[in-house]
C-alpha cells in the first residue's frame, strides 16, 4: 500500500490532518509520496516546507517531488525571476492568482500594497533581495533538489503529468510540472498508473490511466490523502476509506 498527497499550497493544518489520516490507516511507517506544490496561496508555506524537510531528515518513509509553484519560488529567491513562460496569461509569480506573495509573507518578507501584481523591476529586485535574506537556504535547496517523478509499485508519480508516448528519460521538465494540453484529454495507456496533481478538482478522480489527487487545497478545499494498491485507490477521511472508482 502506498499513500499519496496532492498539492498542499501552504495549508499546514490540512497537511497535519492528512498525515494523521494516513497514520490511522497505514501506521506510523506508511510509505507516502507527495506530488509537489507545497508553496503559494496558503498562509504557512514556511511551516509546510519545514515539516516535509524535517520529516525526511528524521527518516520518514516519504518521497517528496517538485511542483511548478515550488520551482517558481526557487527561481524568484535565487535569481529574482518572477515570470514563467509557461503561464499563458502572462501573470507573474507576484500576481495574487499565483500566490507568491503569500509565500513571501509566510517567511516575514515585507511587501508593499500595489494592486494585484508587483511588476516594477526595481521593486521586484528589492523584494527578491529581502527574500534571499529571510528565506532559509535549506528550504530553497530542499525544494530545488526534489525529483520530478518517481516510479514504485506499478505507479508513476509526477506533479502535473507527462507527454504521452515520450519515454521518461526524454520528457521535458516543463511538461512534468506544467502540462495540461495533450495530457488531460489523453486516454493512452501509459503503462504504470500515473498519479498526479496540478489541475485542481473538487475531489480526487480516477480516469483509468491516471489518478488526479489535487482536490483543490490551494483554493480552500480539503486536502484529501489517497491510499493506492495496484490500480485501486481510496480517499481517506475521518470516516475511513472511500473508493475512487475509474470514470
Amino acid at each position: 500500500m502506498i499513500y499519496a498527497v496532492g498539492d498542499i499550497h501552504g495549508q499546514s493544518e490540512s497537511l497535519d490532518r492528512a498525515l494523521r489520516l494516513i497514520e490511522a490507516d497505514g501506521g506510523a511507517h506508511a510509505r507516502v509520496v507527495f506530488v509537489g506544490d507545497y508553496t503559494d496561496r496558503g498562509l504557512d508555506v514556511s511551516g509546510v516546507v519545514d515539516r516535509l524537510l524535517s520529516g525526511l531528515e528524521q527518516g520518514r518513509n516519504w518521497v517528496v517531488l517538485r511542483g511548478n509553484h515550488d520551482r517558481m519560488f526557487v527561481r524568484f529567491v535565487r535569481d529574482g525571476v518572477a515570470v514563467d513562460p509557461r503561464i499563458k496569461s502572462g501573470k507573474g509569480w507576484l500576481h495574487d492568482a499565483l500566490g507568491g506573495k503569500a509565500t513571501l509573507v509566510s517567511y516575514g518578507v515585507d511587501l508593499p500594497v500595489q494592486g494585484e501584481e508587483i511588476t516594477d523591476p526595481a521593486l521586484v529586485a528589492e523584494i527578491a533581495a529581502e527574500a534571499r535574506a529571510k528565506v532559509p537556504a535549506a528550504h530553497i535547496d530542499f525544494l530545488a533538489s526534489r525529483a520530478l517523478w518517481h516510479d514504485e509499485g506499478g505507479l508513476r508519480f509526477v506533479h502535473a503529468g507527462l507527454r504521452p508516448g515520450v519515454p521518461m528519460d526524454q520528457q521535458d521538465e516543463d511538461d512534468l510540472i506544467w502540462i495540461r494540453d495533450g495530457w488531460l484529454d489523453s486516454d493512452a495507456d501509459h503503462g504504470p498508473l500515473v498519479v498526479h496533481g496540478h489541475t485542481a478538482l473538487d475531489h480526487p478522480a480516477h480516469y483509468g490511466n491516471r489518478l488526479n489527487i489535487d482536490g483543490g487545497a490551494g483554493f480552500g478545499r480539503p486536502l484529501v490523502p489517497v491510499a493506492i494498491d495496484g490500480r485501486t485507490a481510496w480517499a481517506l477521511s475521518e470516516s475511513g476509506r472511500a473508493p475512487i472508482r475509474p470514470e
